[in-house]
C-alpha cells in the first residue's frame, strides 16, 4: 500500500477509497511513510485527520462541575422531602415532580446563557407562582382539573425550560430546534446513565447479599432516589460539555426509530380493524391511542430534528413523510372518537384537554407534512419543515399554561 499512497497523492478519491477499503493499515503505512512526504500539503492534512489527538472528556470549568453536584445534591433532597418533612407523598409527588429537576436546569441554563436580570425575574416569578398555585389547588383525588394540572405541569416547566435555553434568541426557529435536539441528546445520555447506574446498584446489593448485609433498603431510598433525580443534570452537563458523546448517536437512533415505528403502526392499525377494536366506546382504548399518537408525534419531532441537522436524504424525508400521514390517521380516528364521546357524554375537563391536545397535534401535523411533501418533490428545502415545527412550540406551551391555570377554574375545581 505505500507505493499506492505515495502515486496517489494528487488523487484524493483514491486516497479516500484506500482508507474505507482498510482503516487500520492505511493509517499504519501512511505514519511509515510520512516522514518522507511532510513537504506536501495532502499528505499534511491526512497526518492531522488520521492523528488528531482526540480531547477526550470534557468536565468543563470548576465553577460548572461545583455547580451540578449542588444542583444534584439539592434535587435528590427535594426528592426526599416527604421523608424529611413527614409530607404525604400521595400529595407531594403527583403536584412537584417537575419541580425535583426542572428549576435547576433552568438555573443552569440562565446561569450559561447569561439572562438579563429582568427576564431572570419574569421566570423565577413563574416559577414560584406555579409552584405555589399547584400546592394550593384543593386536595381532591377525584379532580380531573387537578390531575390535569399535575400532568400539564411538567410540560409548562419544560416549555420555561425551552425559553431559558434559547437565551436572548428566543425569537430564532433555529434555537427552538436546537432544544429539540438538546432534548433527544439528553434522553440518550440520561438513559445511558441510569443503565450504568442501575448495573452498578445490582452489583452492589449483590456483594452485600454475599456477605448477610442487607443494604437494599437504605441503598433504595437514598443512592437510588438521589441518583433518579440528579441524572437529568448530570446528563445536561456532560452533554453541554461533550456534544461528541451522542451527536453521532442521536441521528442513528433517529434513522433507526422512523422506519420501525412506522412498521409497528401500520401493523397497529391493521390489528385494530382487524380485531374490531374502537376508541369511541372504549375510555382506555382511547388513552392508549392518544398516548400513542403523543410518542409518534414526539418521534417526529425529533427525528425531524436530527435529519435536518444531518441534511438528510430523499429516502429518509419520504419515511419521514409517510410516518407523518399514517399519524395524521391515527389522529383523526382519536379527534373523531373524542369528539363521538363529547356529543353522547356532554364536555368534561378530561375530554377537552384531549380534544384541544388533538386539535393542535393535528395541526401541527398538517403543516409538518405539507413541507414535507414539498422538501421530497424538491419543491422547498427541509429547513421550511423546521421552521413549521420550531414556530409552533409557543402554541403548545399556550394550551398548557390554559390547562393548567385556566381549566380548574372553569370547571370549579372539579
Amino acid at each position: 500500500m505505500k507505493a499506492e499512497l505515495v502515486n496517489n497523492l494528487g488523487n484524493p478519491r483514491q486516497l479516500e477509497k484506500l482508507y474505507r477499503d482498510n482503516k487500520t493499515i492505511f493509517r499504519r503505512e501512511f505514519n511509515s511513510i510520512y516522514p518522507n512526504i511532510k513537504e506536501n500539503t495532502v499528505a499534511q492534512i491526512w497526518n492531522e485527520r488520521l492523528n488528531f489527538e482526540n480531547e477526550g472528556i470534557s468536565w468543563g470549568t470548576k465553577e460548572e462541575l461545583s455547580f451540578v453536584i449542588l444542583a444534584s445534591l439539592i434535587a435528590g433532597f427535594i426528592a426526599k422531602f416527604p421523608q424529611f418533612f413527614g409530607i404525604n407523598s400521595e400529595y407531594f409527588y403527583p403536584r412537584n415532580i417537575a419541580f425535583v429537576v426542572f428549576p435547576l436546569l433552568i438555573i443552569y441554563f440562565a446561569w450559561k446563557q447569561k439572562l438579563q436580570a429582568k427576564r431572570i425575574g419574569i421566570i423565577s416569578l413563574i416559577l414560584v407562582a406555579s409552584l405555589a398555585y399547584i400546592n394550593l389547588l384543593p386536595n381532591n383525588k377525584e379532580s380531573d382539573t387537578l390531575i390535569l394540572a399535575c400532568i400539564h405541569l411538567p410540560l409548562l416547566l419544560w416549555a420555561v425550560l425551552g425559553s431559558t435555553y434559547a437565551g436572548d434568541d428566543l425569537q430564532n426557529p433555529q434555537r427552538r430546534l436546537d432544544f429539540l435536539r438538546y432534548n433527544g441528546d439528553l434522553v440518550v445520555m440520561t438513559t445511558i446513565i441510569l443503565l450504568a447506574g442501575g448495573l452498578m446498584s445490582a452489583i452492589t446489593m449483590g456483594l452485600f447479599e454475599i456477605i448477610n448485609i442487607s443494604i437494599e433498603k437504605f441503598y433504595i431510598e437514598y443512592v437510588v432516589i438521589w441518583g433518579l433525580a440528579s441524572s437529568p443534570i448530570v446528563g445536561t452537563y456532560l452533554v453541554q460539555t461533550n456534544p461528541h458523546l451522542v451527536n453521532k448517536v442521536s441521528p442513528v437512533i433517529a434513522k433507526v426509530f422512523t422506519p420501525l415505528v412506522l412498521v409497528m403502526l401500520v401493523i397497529y392499525l391493521s390489528a385494530v380493524i382487524y380485531t374490531g377494536k374502537d376508541p369511541y366506546n372504549n375510555r382506555e382504548f382511547l388513552m392508549v391511542f392518544n398516548a400513542l399518537l403523543i410518542g409518534v408525534m414526539a418521534i417526529i419531532l425529533f427525528s425531524i430534528a436530527e435529519t435536518s441537522k444531518n441534511t438528510g436524504n430523499k429516502i429518509e424525508n419520504l419515511m419521514l413523510l409517510a410516518l407523518s400521514i399514517i399519524t395524521i390517521v391515527v389522529n383523526g380516528i382519536a379527534l373523531s372518537a373524542i369528539l363521538f364521546r363529547i356529543s353522547e357524554w356532554g364536555i368534561t375537563p378530561n375530554r377537552l384537554a384531549v380534544l384541544g391536545g388533538n386539535v393542535l397535534i393535528l395541526t401541527n401535523l398538517l403543516i409538518v407534512t405539507y413541507r414535507l411533501f414539498k422538501a421530497t418533490r424538491g419543491q422547498s428545502e427541509i429547513h421550511t419543515v423546521e421552521n413549521s415545527i420550531a414556530s409552533f412550540l409557543p402554541t403548545y406551551a399556550f394550551w398548557t399554561i390554559i390547562v393548567v391555570f385556566i381549566f380548574p377554574l372553569v370547571f370549579n375545581f372539579k
